[in-house]
């Protein structure tokens, strides 16, 4: 079968199966592609970086907002080791890190080279806390809960995005505000 047909069916299972963690994941991807995209930027594209990091910024509030709120609790409620909560506390710790780097490098000049030293750092943070989700946490998760559990908590971190949009959209616009 032709590589373009595997990834199709693939790509339609997951769609057809929106479970926590297919959606979790296909967050990670969006947010590193536009990771990739800012470290890809120059000084000259200012504006873009600048654009490039909003949309970062959103895409990151809303993700760590719906882990936090529904996808972490349920992991944590169905830990069963030390091990397990352990990688609860770290996903957590790892949130509050980017929490802390996205304001410095918002914060910094887009045309400097201190900007692309700030992009490169989140970009890692990010990389790095979402491989670990990926090949420890998730595979974890899918051995602490059933199909039925994960399909459930992908119907409420669906539902948990939008709320999540609309309010730091309606947060944004009100800083904007004069």
């Amino acid at each position: 079968m032709p590589t373009s047909q595997k990834t199709t069916r693939k790509k339609a299972r997951r769609d057809a199966e929106k479970n926590a963690i297919t959606l979790l994941e296909d967050d990670h991807e969006r947010v590193r592609r536009l990771l990739a995209e800012l470290e890809r930027t120059t000084e000259k594209t200012a504006i873009r970086r600048e654009k490039l990091l909003a949309t970062i910024e959103q895409e990151l509030r809303v993700h760590t907002k719906i882990e936090e709120d529904v996808f972490y609790p349920a992991f944590f409620d169905a830990a069963r080791t030390g091990d397990d909560k352990e990688l609860y506390y770290e996903a957590v710790e790892e949130h509050h890190v980017v929490d802390l780097v996205l304001p410095e490098i918002k914060g910094t000049d887009p045309k400097g080279g201190p900007f692309a030293a700030k992009a490169k750092v989140l970009k890692d943070l990010v990389e790095h806390h979402a491989e670990e989700e990926e090949k420890e946490m998730f595979p974890r998760a899918r051995k602490l809960m059933d199909r039925e559990r994960l399909i459930e908590l992908g119907e409420q971190l669906a539902k948990a995005r939008e709320t999540a949009r609309t309010s730091f959209l309606e947060r944004v616009a009100g800083m904007l505000r004069p």
